[in-house]
């Protein structure tokens, strides 16, 4: 199948349901001040790597490539808030778990599309 929009990519729609996915849990979460900045933070990570994926699309290769590699950046740091939600006992274990793993994937996917530009 040939890329025809950055939606093709699977592993932009894998970052995008970490998003949602992040999304929901956040909602779920208490409403206090310490609890708004974590699920900002997070949010905004999660949402960067599809956002980088699609903002690097149709660009030169250098440019993607640039763009894939800030993505991988953001999934490395969207990890990053997932282990301190999980400690903080703001993210059940078995959702830290899933959460985790999907950001291992998308990142494994990350590198992969990397290797297969250059």
């Amino acid at each position: 199948m040939k890329i025809q929009h950055f939606t093709d990519f699977l592993v932009w729609q894998k970052a995008h349901r970490l998003f949602l996915d992040l999304f929901l849990d956040t909602e779920k979460m208490p409403a206090r001040r310490a609890v708004d900045i974590l699920a900002s933070q997070i949010l905004r990570s999660s949402g960067s790597i599809s956002t980088n994926i699609a903002e690097g699309f149709n660009r030169s290769t250098k440019k993607f490539l640039n763009s894939l590699d800030i993505a991988l950046g953001e999934t490395n740091e969207t990890e990053n808030w997932i282990y301190k939600l999980r400690d903080s006992k703001l993210l059940e274990p078995a959702t830290a778990a899933a959460r985790l793993e999907q950001c291992k994937e998308v990142g494994r996917m990350l590198n992969g599309l990397v290797r297969s530009i250059k």
